[in-house]
């Protein structure tokens, strides 16, 4: 098998290619690197709120499960604890925290590793394809670290056929094979894949955090008002200039954390997302990704901020009409 042969999706974005003897394949030139820097996943790291997450992957790597689920967070965090787990399994230093700095360590942080496949669901969604496309080299032991790493990004963007394969990948023991898969909530994954893994979940994003939404408390205010009343929201997006991207995009993310709350029963009783049962709560979240990837698509701001209202009102309404 040369190494030159390619298999499509292990590694996602343009070029979208993978080595069949496992290696990540480089970025182009012209791409952005898709997992945090050493410095970022140092900064992460260290601060306060993630010390419990050092702490207890310092005690994990010890005898470490076969598959670990992240969860909470936001995505960069997810993303940097994944590579950090990766880089803890196979540092040459073997301490309680990798060092970024051995040769392993920074192979998976460029991306070139042998034994490091990764799918990356925050681009496109993890295909059935690219899951069975590196099943036969699993069955393989190591080729040079000391534990391969498969790395699924946004495992929740994996349809049901593919969810299907990786559970049937992780019905079978796999030594020497680590998988990660991250996600906001456990339960945006398929029960079963839960049930075969070990999860950790990050701090949750907190008001007043990087994350901050101050400056759309009146958006906020106003998705509600229309939420209840189907009435006000679109006296305000009609406004020329009102809205662009990137403040929809933080609306939407907010809305995420709070249905992250909800989801894990952690949200005030007057909330309005209170209201709604985990069906509807699951059907809310499908409703913001695909927001978010109309915004992607150049969508007019207002226009993808009138749509999910209006889709968010009737569900509301369907609901109490039920």
């Amino acid at each position: 098998m040369r190494a030159a042969d390619s298999v499509s999706g292990a590694r996602a974005g343009k070029t979208g290619t993978a080595s069949k003897n496992g290696a990540a394949a480089r970025p182009a030139q012209d791409d952005c690197p898709r997992l945090p820097s050493p410095d970022t996943l140092t900064a992460l790291s260290a601060l306060p709120h993630n010390e419990r997450v050092r702490c207890f992957m310092a005690r994990l790597v010890q005898k470490a499960p076969q598959t670990l689920l992240l969860e909470g967070g936001t995505v960069m965090e997810r993303a940097a604890f994944s590579l950090y787990w990766a880089c803890l399994l196979n540092c040459e230093n073997r301490g309680p925290t990798p060092c970024f700095a051995c040769d392993s360590c920074r192979r998976f942080l460029e991306e070139r590793h042998h034994d490091f496949f990764l799918f990356d669901g925050r681009e496109q969604s993890i295909k059935i394809g690219d899951l069975r496309a590196v099943r036969a080299t699993l069955g393989e032991p190591p080729r040079h670290a000391r534990t391969r790493v498969v790395l699924l990004l946004e495992a929740q963007s994996m349809g049901n056929d593919a969810a299907n394969s990786q559970l049937k990948i992780l019905e079978e023991p796999r030594p020497g094979t680590c998988f990660i898969l991250t996600a906001p909530q456990r339960e945006r994954l398929l029960p079963t894949l839960v049930s075969r893994s070990w999860i950790l979940t990050l701090a949750w994003p907190q008001p007043g955090s990087q994350e901050t939404d101050s400056d759309i408390e009146n958006w906020k205010e106003a998705l509600q008002n229309f939420l209840r009343t189907g009435k006000g929201l679109f006296s305000h997006t009609s406004i020329k200039g009102a809205l662009d991207k990137n403040t929809v995009a933080r609306l939407v993310a907010n809305l995420q954390r709070q249905l992250a709350q909800a989801i894990i029963g952690g949200i005030a009783t007057e909330h309005i997302f209170s209201e709604l049962d985990l069906h509807a709560l699951r059907r809310l979240d499908e409703t913001l990704n695909h927001c978010l990837e109309s915004l992607e698509a150049s969508v007019n701001p207002a226009l993808c901020l009138e749509w999910l209202a209006t889709r968010l009102h009737t569900g509301f309404q369907d609901r109490k009409g039920g």
